[in-house]
């Protein structure tokens, strides 16, 4: 009889163990924030908060007032805030609970060929909306449709785009984004209301960054951010993504332009001014173990040739000639390292060319 007693008293104290366990869990977890990247815990949340854009900014608050919302074409260069001013516009007009419905996002890591556009965006631009939403607020009675990196779609599929496009403007607006509006074809283009993200000003990204930094408690020097600024040229996602590298990096400590500079893959000034000085001094010997070494320590061969590419140009102890026969051979190694060929024969290449170029007036 004992053990009958005993049985379910066992069986019924664990449940409760375990219930208690988990409810202990879930409190837990609920007080612990999740860990995410700087760049989406400040990506804008409303479209007030995006920089800089001024001209979009105006024609997106026109239609969350109530009035029709165009097409959209958003082009210029990457981290200048595309994708996260209409996902805010997006968020603003449909409120939380109707995004997910009222929202159908394609990026390029998606299949998006002509098969796709047909079935998948074809059926839900077809899908009619109402025009309500739970808490009350005026919801436009269309969906949008954001097609992200456009510029890497099929001609095919953007040809395929069209009809749609036409056929479905009762019910879907379309949203195109991309770097290069030339990969776009005219039929598209036409279609839409075209808007050039411009590359975010200093003063701008300045801002921007010192308020993460605030945010976060982040040490950095005013000259520290100038240079952050400067190395992302005008990437706001690049200059946020260096800026949390260098953070975990030092671990609490202030953040110096060395640490950026070796975050960011930056060659520093002396290791070119070595290169050059190398290339004046005619041993072909001491060239190449100077190759040898900037390749052994890791720098990429891509980023020293932006770099020379300033240095030069902004020089003045080259003639223009000779800038020119540099400038030009700078073009031509970019062409092959974007095709894959060997660094440190591209690399000797252009060396051999300066060289060639700074001992023949000597």
């Amino acid at each position: 009889m004992q053990a009958f007693l005993k049985g379910p008293a066992s069986i019924s104290t664990k449940p409760v163990a375990a219930k208690e366990k988990s409810a202990a869990g879930s409190s837990g977890e609920g007080k612990r924030t999740k860990p995410i990247p700087w760049v989406e815990k400040y990506r804008p949340k409303n479209v007030d908060e995006v920089a800089f854009q001024d001209e979009v900014v105006a024609v997106l608050k026109k239609s969350l007032e109530g009035a029709d919302l165009p097409n959209l074409l958003f082009y210029g260069p990457p981290g200048t805030g595309k994708t996260s001013t209409i996902l805010a516009a997006a968020r603003e007009l449909f409120g939380p609970e109707l995004f997910r419905q009222r929202v159908l996002e394609l990026n390029a890591s998606d299949e998006r060929g002509i098969q796709v556009i047909r079935e998948k965006v074809k059926a839900f631009a077809q899908l009619t909306a109402s025009g309500s939403r739970s808490d009350g607020k005026m919801c436009p009675p269309f969906k949008i449709v954001i097609l992200d990196e456009a510029d890497s779609m099929t001609s095919a599929a953007q040809a395929a785009l069209r009809r749609t496009m036409e056929k479905e403007s009762k019910t879907t607006r379309f949203c195109l984004i991309c770097n290069y509006i030339s990969r776009i074809i005219e039929p598209l283009t036409s279609r839409c209301s075209k808007f050039r993200f411009k590359p975010l000003s200093d003063s701008i990204q300045q801002q921007r960054l010192l308020d993460v930094s605030e945010k976060e408690h982040v040490k950095i020097s005013n000259e520290a951010v100038s240079y952050l600024v400067k190395v992302s040229e005008g990437d706001l996602r690049k200059a946020i993504t260096f800026l949390q590298s260098a953070t975990r990096l030092m671990g609490g400590k202030e953040i110096t332009e060395k640490i950026i500079t070796e975050i960011a893959g930056i060659i520093p000034k002396e290791t070119i001014d070595e290169l050059l000085l190398g290339c004046q001094s005619g041993s072909f010997e001491k060239l190449e173990t100077l190759a040898k070494n900037l390749i052994n320590e890791g720098f990429a061969v891509a980023q020293l040739v932006n770099q020379l590419h300033d240095t030069v140009v902004e020089s003045e102890d080259y003639s223009d000639k000779q800038k020119s026969a540099i400038v030009e051979k700078l073009a031509e190694v970019d062409k092959c390292l974007a095709d894959g060929a060997d660094e440190f024969l591209q690399l000797m290449s252009l060396c051999a060319l300066v060289m060639q170029q700074l001992t023949q007036n000597t």
